[in-house]
């Protein structure tokens, strides 16, 4: 087929050989006709690459896989061929062909020097650049669609911490490339495709997006930025010329994972953290972007959809469904005309591993595509073992309706993208109406090797058998050639056939001298107008291979070139009487050579006529709308009906509008209208049928209680939390209630945040162990048996499936039986006992299918964990480390434990980087580990960046501890090492000093000193969540005693440890009156202390939320020291600990509603019947009775993002658990505003934590401004507020720095 436009860079074997011979062993030229074609062929010592052909013309380049990368080019259609002057090719990664302009190519490097022509190879010039090509990035060069010239390349910097950067050219690399910006994984130009358009000429010629990435860390923070001034900076500072792209219509959206230009659409997917969930958001002209809305039950999930080749009318995406892990099915579906809403085509699509589908559309011809349907898919979705039996289908309305293909009476299927031979399209080419393909007749589709070729003139309509056994073909003079070569797994083939009759007579030809050849790739000009070919092809045993590239060249081979007699017109589609039938509501002409004519139309580089004329309207010009399905003849609604935006405003089901009829033309047809009704005349709908969460507008708090029966004393709970992208508006708790005493009862599941809860069937009575909720997915939860039985959700709790585990799980080990990979939701580390006799140890297995298939990493193991991630790439996204036993054996004498590493999944080999480790643990981007001397009775801290190498920590020199007991890696997200070390290991008086480090963890300076630690060494050390820098430690006072039980104070930092104040107390108390001790900003006589980290009953809660930014709730008291934890009062602040107020006396719950506009506060551990919620961010307080009775609280929670209005309470009767869901949806009815032209208007307001002693309020090098709610608007947040809304770096002062 034709070859693509540009390759990547490969990796090949290296070839000793660093010469070529060429050798023509035949040549022929004749005026008169010929019987054969003209063969040539050319012997390499290298194996060649894909032949790309420069755009009308006979010259022809390629770039040779193995070193030296020779790069060679032909002139005359591979007849003959040279080396490529002027380029070294050593130094080689790539051969990219200019997309918009025939004559230009690049030859690229991963060095900063390259190679362009603008002559189609004759001559080269090199050209620079600051920094190198990146290995990794998705696209090097992108064009410009009108001016080639322009053209951006996507590089990368050295360096561990470096990222990437764009560099452009205006004038196609004549002069130095430019800076375009800075971390930038992607840019594009706007006018990346021929047919799109942003209505504004000055923005078509100009404007660029790109995916900015805060740091190099921050993956799920990307942004898509526009610049239409090549994102200049201005004036004096370093703020840049751009904007950010309004995809969502309500403002910006964080997580912008890929971006890709389709036909006259741009498209810009998006990802949340801990969530598969994605959102695509659509344009057409880069200034209005809408969100594309997928049937319900197809979500857009990370890493299973697939756009494909669309046209100038629709967006059609492959979506993955099912499990499909290792034996994949997808839902193929079609966009309206600008993108935004999504229609089933067809269901059970054949998909692969790697995302192709067998999808593909028939060149030339609108609305006609063939696809492969999984008939077995009821079993493959049971068991993906199962083998899929695919049928082949084929459209000619855009997918409204699919008929199976005919060679006579028989069914045909042909293997199709997913089973690619061939480099090009897989089954047609611009030659009208001629299709070809490897298959079978039968049921279904049988092995590749089983096919034979068939043909089709009629656009895929009618089928004729060709050749036996598969073979790769190419079309050429416009589909008057059909050339065919067997395909082989050895080099045994000896012959090539043609067909000069659209496949009815087939002529075979022997290769020159007994030539036999194993065939690689069959190309011939993109647009199949030539009467040349090329086949690159392997000769030789496979011990001692040698390589060619074969030259066919039918020139001459008729007489004559053909005339007006010899041609004829072709029609897309007829009807059954033989008459121009419509295709997409209109006829397709085309004037083609006849089958049987003796010439050739010989036009190189000229495409066919074609005419089209319109049809009128009827019922098969129309398809089911968004969200309504196929039944009978009928559309029959499957979930919501879209209604306008203004209507449905009043909350009132009744309420009535104009929505869909449940039909829709199909994007693209151009039927014409006839007079009266039409299918897809709008019709009435009733509110109720959008089918959204009802509005709770009553000004009330609604509650809904639910009692749990049983002999239980305690909760176990997990939030399933949906992110910003997802589709549906559920808010998911799984919850089992259990008992002190031992043993638990059903799982429950609730998806309205507990106002209705449900046993899974698939659970039911099973004995679960543990529930395991994913680590970095938040819609996935494993439920352990203590078999090897495991099952698990993707989706939230709304299905369940399971797979068998290698070994039982060993309950007693205390490690995770799973570890989960931050990026590959389906790869799974599992921890299980292996017994032989009353021998028992742990093993660790790993599976890339979500447990479907394992294989085993290591025995005798302690524990393994993934340590790779998409964000660092200075250590492979593949790496696991483990640390296991130097010999397989438990016998602990001279066996110590050992790190091992491995930077492959699926050829696992381990290597030991350290000895006598025990322990090790990961924070960010450092892996700390802890080796121990025995003969010292000491342990030392080492870390390491990239898995391989560790470097020991180099503590400050006057921190003298005499032996090291114990190391607790604290949480460390600023890119530095926060270690606590311990100082004082006594029990019940236990505490030690927290240092910091440096960049790549292994020098530290001393942050604090006497931080305290309880006796399971849970120290006392919290960051406020959403603010950089802030932290909270308890300090021993009383360090020198030992006879006292340990005074606590708490410390603040605003600068990440490097400065402590105490917390100033308030003045006076809730009740207004005096406090016995009093200090402006706090100190060691007086100051607010609170309870912190080990006393907290339950390890995840917070003192904050990333949510309620600046918002900060905890139990103390104020005076020297912090007193016993039962006569603590409650206290907050509002300014990211810079002032603080008790709001109640006693010990209460808290918990941040609606991005911190509401607070919840329930006493525990007392019976009530009343919380207390402020709607002002804690300045007025209100009391609500929940409860008829008083119970007993013991927790209140809701979603960890603080975007619910919805809060659970969680207790009991004394008798029963019991839960009250808290609705406060009712006390606002309107979504908050935010004008940004107007701040008076807005119902937000940018704030700022500022602090009194660092200048101009900059708080650790920057000053943030965040957008938060205005405290006296009755509104609520409808979408998340972006974390910051803007920046401004600070000039470095001496609070800057550590010592």
């Amino acid at each position: 087929m034709r070859a693509s436009r540009s390759l990547g860079p490969t990796t090949s074997a290296w070839w000793s050989a660093l010469f070529v011979l060429a050798t023509v062993l035949s040549t022929a030229s004749s005026v008169f006709a010929k019987d054969e074609p003209t063969v040539v062929v050319t012997e390499f010592e290298n194996y060649p690459g894909v032949p790309s052909y420069f755009p009308d013309s006979d010259v022809v380049i390629f770039r040779e896989e193995d070193k030296p990368h020779t790069l060679w080019r032909s002139v005359d259609g591979g007849a003959t061929w040279d080396k490529a002057k002027g380029v070294d090719t050593g130094q080689s990664s790539a051969l990219i062909m200019h997309k918009y302009d025939p004559d230009r190519a690049y030859v690229l490097t991963y060095d900063n020097v390259h190679w362009r022509t603008s002559d189609k190879g004759e001559t080269w010039e090199k050209f620079y650049t600051d920094v190198s090509a990146s290995e990794e990035t998705i696209t090097w060069l992108t064009f410009h669609a009108d001016d080639p010239d322009k053209i951006l390349f996507n590089m990368e910097c050295m360096g561990l911490f470096c990222d990437d950067l764009t560099m452009y050219t205006t004038d196609g690399f004549k002069e130095k490339a430019q800076v375009l910006r800075k971390k930038t994984p992607d840019c594009r130009w706007a006018k990346s495709s021929p047919v799109f358009a942003t209505g504004d000429p000055e923005l078509d010629s100009n404007r660029i997006l790109c995916i900015v990435r805060p740091s190099i860390f921050s993956l799920g923070e990307n942004r898509l930025y526009v610049s239409d001034n090549y994102f200049k900076t201005l004036g004096d500072d370093d703020t840049l010329d751009e904007k950010e792209a309004n995809l969502s219509g309500n403002g910006p959206v964080e997580g912008v994972i890929s971006m890709l230009a389709v036909e006259k659409y741009f498209l810009a997917a998006t990802s949340s953290p801990k969530s598969t969930e994605m959102a695509l958001f659509v344009t057409d002209d880069t200034k209005v972007w809408h969100r594309a809305i997928f049937p319900q039950d197809h979500p857009l999930v990370q890493k299973s959809y697939t756009v494909l080749k669309s046209t100038n009318y629709s967006i059609q995406i492959d979506v993955l469904s099912g499990k499909g892990t290792h034996n994949p099915m997808g839902t193929l579906l079609t966009s309206n005309s600008n993108g935004t809403y999504f229609t089933r085509n067809i269901e059970h699509t054949n998909r692969n591993v790697n995302a192709h589908v067998d999808f593909e559309q028939v060149t030339g011809i609108q609305g006609v595509y063939l696809v492969n349907q999984v008939d077995n898919w009821e079993k493959v979705q049971k068991n993906e073992d199962t083998t899929k039996k695919s049928i082949t289908k084929i459209t000619f309305d855009d997918g409204r309706s699919f008929e199976t293909i005919k060679t006579g009476d028989d069914s045909l299927h042909l293997h199709s993208m997913t089973e690619r031979q061939n480099s090009g399209s897989v089954f047609s080419s611009p030659a009208p109406g001629l299709v070809m393909g490897n298959g079978n007749r039968g049921k279904f589709l049988k092995d590749y090797w089983e096919s034979n070729l068939y043909i089709s003139d009629d656009a895929g309509k009618t089928w004729i058998e060709g050749p036996k056994s598969p073979h790769k073909y190419e079309f050429g003079d416009q589909g008057s050639i059909l050339l065919a070569v067997q395909d082989s797994e050895e080099v045994d083939v000896q012959e090539f056939k043609y067909s000069l009759d659209h496949g009815v007579h087939w002529n075979s030809i022997k290769l020159p001298d007994g030539l036999t050849i194993r065939p690689w790739v069959l190309t011939t000009t993109e647009d199949s107008t030539s009467l040349k070919f090329v086949l690159t092809a392997q000769k030789g045993s496979k011990e001692s291979p040698s390589f060619c590239l074969i030259s066919i060249d039918f020139e001459g081979l008729h007489e004559g070139t053909c005339k007006e007699s010899d041609m004829e017109d072709w029609y897309a589609r007829k009807d059954k009487d033989g008459n121009p039938g419509c295709v997409m509501g209109h006829t397709q002409r085309f004037h083609r050579r006849k089958k049987d004519a003796k010439c050739f139309v010989n036009k190189e580089f000229s495409s066919l006529p074609q005419d089209t004329t319109r049809c009128d309207c009827t019922s098969l010009d129309f398809e089911c709308d968004f969200n309504f399905v196929r039944d009978g003849d009928e559309c029959k609604l499957a979930g919501g009906v879209l209604a306008p935006e203004d209507a449905c405003q009043s909350g009132n089901p009744d309420e009535t509008f104009m929505g869909s009829s449940g039909w829709r033309l199909i994007p693209g047809n151009q039927c014409k209208r006839t007079e009266g009704a039409q299918k897809d005349d709008k019709k009435e709908w009733k509110c109720s049928d959008v089918k959204s969460r009802p509005n709770n507008s009553s000004g009330e708090i609604d509650v809904t209680s639910k009692v749990f029966e049983g002999p239980y004393n305690l909760f176990e709970k997990h939030y399933l939390e949906r992110r910003e992208n997802s589709n549906s508006d559920d808010e998911t708790i799984i919850a089992r209630p259990q008992s002190t005493l031992g043993g638990a009862g059903d799982i429950y599941i609730t998806h309205d945040h507990g106002k209705t809860w449900a046993v899974p069937k698939a659970l039911k009575e099973k004995a679960i162990w543990e529930i395991r909720p994913h680590a970095y997915v938040k819609d996935m939860a494993f439920f352990l048996t203590k078999g090897q039985e495991v099952y698990y959700t993707t989706d939230r709790g709304h299905s369940i499936d399971s797979f068998k585990a290698p070994v039982p799980l060993d309950p007693q080990s205390g490690v995770s039986p799973l570890s989960f990979h931050p990026n590959r939701q389906d790869w799974l580390i599992w921890h299980g006992q292996k017994c032989t006799g009353d021998k028992c140890y742990l093993e660790a297995f790993f599976s890339n299918d979500r447990g479907d298939k394992w294989q085993i990493l290591k025995r005798y193991v302690d524990r393994c964990e993934f340590t790779g991630s998409e964000a660092y790439r200075f250590r492979p996204e593949a790496q696991i480390i483990c640390s296991a036993r130097a010999r397989e054996s438990n016998d602990a004498d001279e066996n110590p434990l050992q790190l091992w590493y491995t930077n492959e999944v699926l050829n696992v080999e381990f290597a030991a980087a350290l000895d006598h480790i025990t322990k090790f643990a990961l924070m960010a981007e450092f892996i700390v580990v802890a080796t121990e001397n025995k003969t010292e009775n000491t342990l030392s801290a080492l870390a390491s960046l990239d898995g391989k190498t560790y470097a020991e920590a180099h503590f400050p020199i006057n921190f003298q501890v005499p032996h090291l007991y114990a190391y607790t890696v604290l949480d460390s997200s600023t890119h530095a090492v926060n270690l606590f070390v311990a100082t004082e290991t006594e029990k019940g008086r236990r505490y030690g000093s927290i240092l910091k480090s440096n960049s790549n963890g292994t020098s530290y300076v001393m942050s604090i000193s006497g931080v305290n630690a309880n006796d399971a060494w849970f120290v006392d050390f919290e960051k406020m969540l959403g603010l950089e820098g802030v932290v909270l430690v308890n300090t021993v006072a009383n360090q020198n005693s030992d006879s006292e039980p340990k005074n606590l104070q708490t410390r603040i930092s605003h600068n990440d440890g490097s400065l402590w104040s105490f917390l100033p107390p308030p003045r006076k108390d809730v009740e207004n009156k005096p406090y016995t001790c009093s200090s402006r900003e706090g100190d060691a006589f007086c100051a607010l202390h609170l309870h912190g980290y080990s006393e907290r009953p339950e390890r995840e809660k917070a003192y904050s939320s990333e949510s309620a930014i600046g918002l900060m709730f905890g139990t103390g008291n104020v005076g020297p020291i912090l007193g016993n934890a039962k006569e603590a009062d409650t206290f907050m602040t509002q300014d990211a600990g810079l002032t603080w107020k008790e709001v109640k006396k006693g010990t209460w719950a808290w918990s941040f509603g609606d991005q911190g506009s509401i607070i919840v506060l329930a006493q525990r551990e007392v019976k009530t019947k009343s919380i207390s919620y402020s709607l002002d961010r804690g300045d007025s307080w209100h009391d609500y009775e929940f409860s008829d009775s008083e119970v007993t609280i013991t927790d209140i929670t809701t979603l960890r993002s603080g975007a619910s209005r919805n809060f659970l309470l969680w207790g009991h009767t004394g008798e029963d658990l019991i839960t009250f869901n808290l609705d406060f949806s009712g006390l606002a009815d309107r979504p908050c505003v935010h004008d940004e032209d107007d701040a008076d208007k807005s119902d937000y307001e940018l704030w700022s934590p500022e602090h009194p002693l660092q200048p101009d309020g900059c708080l650790f090098g920057h000053k943030n401004r965040y957008l938060r709610k205005k405290k006296d608007r009755t509104c609520y947040n409808e979408r998340q507020l972006q974390q910051v809304y803007d920046f401004k770096t600070c000039e470095c002062t001496r609070e800057d720095y550590e010592w």
